[in-house]
């Protein structure tokens, strides 16, 4: 800002370190930063690259902001008027009188009369003609898994028998597998 020129990067490693006292070794870290938050602008001519900063650019950049935020908190104003007009509107016809509290009252009997027969109804669920239908599918399924499940161990047995030639007596107790496994009929 102070020199109001642009500048290369070799310029700013011999200027930085003498005028405001920055290490060398740190001076292209912290111009890269300066880039990244737009605060230093650069651009590539030919092989070599300029940076620049000049404060027109930041005033015009937090006039923006300022009047980005100007207009955000006018709308955060005007919502929080509809709102509070919101709320008064529906006070209206709210306000507490004895019929309101016997109706609020009788609401709340009806929603804990609710909940009991819920519970009521939870009680005698496994009677619903629903649920025992899907207790069967689950069941109808459970037992097929079970029929496959059997089916390949079988195979895997005559498999191990024509391969190695074991016993079937011996691959059953070698792998755990009852005596009497057979399908679910």
């Amino acid at each position: 800002f102070a020199q109001k020129d642009v500048f290369q990067l070799k310029d700013i490693e011999k200027i930085a370190p003498k005028e405001k006292g920055i290490t060398s070794m740190s001076v292209k870290e912290i111009l890269q930063s300066l880039v990244d938050d737009g605060m230093v602008d650069t651009d590539r001519i030919g092989t070599s690259n300029y940076f620049w900063a000049f404060p027109s650019k930041a005033l015009h950049a937090r006039k923006r902001k300022l009047e980005e935020l100007e207009s955000q908190f006018a709308e955060s104003s005007q919502k929080k008027e509809a709102l509070q007009k919101s709320i008064e509107k529906s006070k209206i016809g709210r306000e507490d009188t004895a019929e309101r509290a016997a109706l609020m009252e009788e609401l709340a009997a009806l929603r804990q009369k609710k909940e009991q027969l819920k519970t009521e109804i939870d009680k005698y669920r496994e009677c619903d003609p629903d649920v025992v239908e899907e207790m069967r599918q689950t069941n109808k399924v459970a037992k097929e898994a079970a029929n496959r499940w059997t089916d390949n161990i079988f195979s895997i047995k005559s498999w191990a028998k024509r391969k190695f030639g074991f016993e079937e007596s011996r691959i059953d107790k070698g792998f755990g597998i009852p005596e009497d496994l057979d399908y679910i009929d």
